[in-house]
């Protein structure tokens, strides 16, 4: 898994790495579009987006053929869910709601073989691997897939630490909208109390070595010194750049 491999070395070394995470429309040319784009990987949301597993297949095969990371964020961190997201073979997960490290241990369950977990491997995800013995799945998958835990709740802010210490965790994420909310200040991203949250989660990181995933305004973001971000979602990014050309227009008339 070259195209993990090479992305988990972006995210672990602090280069700059972006990517959107897709909830509205998705098709498979839009990984060729958002690589062109000079974008470093796709998340495809399964939490919050309609689409069918089969397409979301062939998003991830695409993404292997085009060398270039895809992930999935599924519903829930479950083990039959996750096992079944596995198969289709992403370069790792987004996984939203995690609240404790006991969480990441059923994450484990589902993406590594006996006898560290209790994964049963098929689908796609078997195409990218050169051999079916053990040592081919975890040094070619295992060792390079990518587990973003996001903190979005008091429960997961007060077990951050060793949420991001797990030996699960590739970097700590956060999702802000719903973190607002559970803290009383939906949807104020400025808000101090928001803020000392995502210092929280941004330390709780740092003190086992690792990034943190961060989404919103890049350019921001980057200001205040993140350098694993979202951008955004694919279709919002459009409707922003078609209002601004429209109201470009409209100051030349």
């Amino acid at each position: 898994m070259d195209t993990a491999k090479r992305l988990k070395q972006r995210i672990n070394a602090e280069q700059m790495t972006a990517g959107v995470l897709v909830t509205d429309h998705l098709w498979t040319g839009l990984v060729s579009l958002v690589k062109n784009a000079g974008l470093d990987y796709l998340i495809v949301d399964q939490e919050h987006g309609a689409f069918d597993d089969e397409r979301v297949s062939e998003t991830c095969v695409l993404g292997r053929q085009l060398d270039f990371p895809v992930l999935i964020r599924p519903i829930d961190f479950r083990y039959a869910t996750l096992r079944r997201v596995v198969d289709r073979g992403p370069c790792g997960v987004l996984l939203p709601g995690v609240e404790s490290p006991s969480d990441l241990d059923e994450v484990r369950e589902a993406v590594y073989l006996p006898p560290r977990g209790r994964r049963r491997p098929g689908g796609a995800g078997c195409h990218w691997v050169n051999g079916f013995h053990y040592e081919n799945w975890k040094q070619e998958f295992e060792d390079d897939f990518i587990v973003l835990p996001q903190i979005e709740s008091r429960k997961g802010l007060a077990q951050v630490d060793a949420i991001a210490g797990h030996e699960m965790t590739t970097a700590i994420a956060v999702g802000p909208y719903d973190l607002s909310a559970e803290l009383g200040v939906c949807w104020h991203p400025d808000h101090p109390v928001l803020q000392e949250a995502v210092t929280r989660i941004r330390e709780a990181g740092r003190c086992v070595g690792k990034n943190m995933w961060h989404m919103g305004d890049g350019p921001q973001l980057v200001r205040e010194g993140f350098t694993f971000l979202c951008v955004g979602e694919p279709s919002a990014i459009l409707a922003d750049a078609m209002g601004a050309i429209t109201r470009s227009l409209e100051n030349e008339a």
